[in-house]
């Protein structure tokens, strides 16, 4: 960890101490252009490892703290998230290893996608595959301008999920072309990637969640479903890092101003998740190898971020789980063992990183 003191000699100037006694500086004008596409705690190192990458700085001058830090970073099991959507506006999240990414669900434009990774500095060339959890239009409206201009790129859903797609929404019909059949309960590989769908109950013509493992890492996903099933809880319980629903908060549904049968199709089994369930389920699956729980799909109408936070968060409280960060990457969330997010309904997220 270092501690940063500000230079008299300059405002634009930090000396940088690392917990060995080691003294370097950094010129904030000269190298913000370093760490404009990387997280704030890691700047520091970042403009020390890029600047002797580039012969600018004594390679002699490490410290045992940044070898820690580069081995880390550099770590062939770390992996990134990004989400860009999570709501009735539009799903699409990137899931990313060295070796490439891949998207999850394709509900938000293409522009505002290929801009999100260009933030991170992700190049859209790197993605190896795009998976569709169902056919709803807030899942898939915008997958044909995000693979148009790739044909290298496949799109991966069920065959019924691609009924859905042509029947329900006019996407263009060579998407067919893009097309790579995969089924429930069998695992296929997109780059570094191994994914197994399975089955989520919600009303979409065919549904899914997603299983991914990659190296040491597990991250399962169920973005829309309205009761937690038998597979939903067998392949949540395996993994180091879950993105699931918490779509509203029950007392704002039977009290907001939707139609009676709007608010019983959210509220069904074939619906959508709401707080209390999902902080529940969470509390009852919870081990020390879960690290990163990204709430996911919460309602304009009937929830509210700090709701559904407070809410699962109290629910893993009451079984003695009270080291709960926020994820905002700060050193105090880091120290705790659970990092609990919910993703913008409407925004890109900040870079997740999951280890």
């Amino acid at each position: 960890m270092a501690k940063l003191v500000f230079s008299p000699r300059s405002r634009s100037k930090r000396e940088v101490f690392d917990l060995t006694g080691n003294l370097f500086t950094i010129d904030d004008e000269k190298t913000e252009s370093l760490v404009e596409d990387v997280h704030p705690s890691i700047a520091d190192f970042v403009v020390r490892t890029r600047r002797k990458q580039s012969g600018r700085i004594d390679a002699g001058s490490s410290s045992p703290i940044s070898e820690l830090d580069r081995s880390a970073i550099a770590s062939p099991d770390m992996l990134t998230f990004i989400s860009f959507g999570s709501g009735s506006s539009g799903n699409c999240a990137y899931l990313g290893a060295a070796e490439g990414g891949i998207l999850i669900d394709a509900g938000v434009d293409a522009d505002t996608v290929r801009d999100g990774l260009r933030a991170h500095g992700i190049s859209r060339h790197s993605i190896k595959g795009v998976i569709l959890t169902h056919d709803h239009s807030d899942h898939v409206k915008y997958v044909y301008s995000l693979v148009r201009k790739r044909t290298d790129l496949p799109v991966f859903c069920t065959p019924k999920t691609l009924t859905g797609l042509l029947r329900r929404h006019s996407i263009s019909r060579r998407i067919k072309d893009y097309h790579r059949p995969i089924y429930k309960e069998f695992a296929f590989k997109i780059g570094p990637f191994e994914i197994t769908p399975f089955e989520v109950s919600h009303d979409g013509t065919d549904n899914v969640g997603y299983f991914i493992a990659c190296g040491n890492q597990r991250m399962a996903i169920a973005t829309d479903l309205g009761c937690i099933t038998p597979r939903v809880d067998y392949y949540m319980r395996q993994a180091n890092h879950i993105m699931i629903e918490s779509n509203y908060d029950a007392r704002m549904l039977a009290t907001g101003p939707y139609p009676m049968h709007l608010k019983a199709r959210i509220a069904a089994d074939a619906g959508h998740l709401d707080n209390a369930v999902t902080g529940a389920f969470l509390a009852g699956i919870y081990t020390e190898n879960l690290r990163n729980v990204f709430l996911c799909h919460l309602s304009q109408d009937n929830n509210q971020p700090d709701l559904a936070l407070e809410t699962v968060r109290n629910a893993l409280n009451a079984v003695g789980i009270t080291e709960i960060g926020s994820g905002d990457g700060s050193l105090q969330s880091r120290s705790m063992k659970l990092q609990l997010s919910a993703l913008p309904r409407t925004e890109s997220s900040q870079m997740f990183t999951l280890r």
